[in-house]
């Protein structure tokens, strides 16, 4: 990208950052055009404050002002919320790809809760013993204990190809979850 490019962005997503500018874009989405007074009725502050939160969103192009007689008419201008969503694609698609992986391997790593130690591999098909029967083709199919252990031995083989690929992204992810959930705190409906 472009440095302009990048200016840009960052003064849209610094705009979308703030609930009272979100809120603001949100009524002009309802509504084609809206005076400033009307803008600023809804929300407990003073009408210079929401002018210095129409500023910040013209700054980033995402609101467009027309001043007429003394009415200013505020209107909602899309284009930057569509760069901002075409880069949030891009990077989505990386992300998508990852997390799908990784509760893939969570979901087929979980224990169930009253599971025993894991036996050892079956060595020989005589030893083996029917361990899941599934419907193939409308007829019951036994698979035993070696044939599943082999099959899950050779997913986690290519689960972990998968994620080291993603290690870093992985690593990012997990610091950002260690620090989300020692920041907030537990309450009295969350144990419940």
């Amino acid at each position: 990208m472009v440095k302009h490019e990048d200016d840009a962005l960052n003064r849209t997503f610094a705009a979308l950052a703030d609930p009272t500018r979100r809120a603001l874009l949100a009524r002009l989405a309802q509504q084609d055009e809206l005076s400033v007074s009307a803008l600023a009725q809804p929300f407990a502050m003073s009408l210079p404050a929401v002018m210095k939160h129409l500023d910040v969103l013209a700054d980033a192009g995402l609101v467009t002002r027309a001043k007429t007689g003394r009415t200013v008419a505020c209107r909602l201008a899309a284009r930057p919320m569509e760069d901002a969503m075409q880069w949030l694609a891009y990077y989505e698609r990386f992300w998508s790809g990852a997390l799908d992986r990784l509760a893939d391997f969570v979901e087929e790593d979980a224990c169930p809760p009253n599971s025993t130690l894991a036996q050892p591999a079956i060595s020989t098909k005589a030893q083996a013993k029917p361990r899941a029967k599934a419907r193939i083709n409308g007829q019951k199919a036994t698979q035993t204990t070696a044939q599943t252990t082999a099959q899950k031995t050779a997913r986690k083989g290519v689960q972990a190809k998968a994620l080291a690929k993603d290690a870093p992204a992985m690593a990012q992810l997990q610091k950002e979850e260690v620090t989300s959930s020692t920041r907030a705190p537990a309450s009295s409906s969350d144990a419940a």
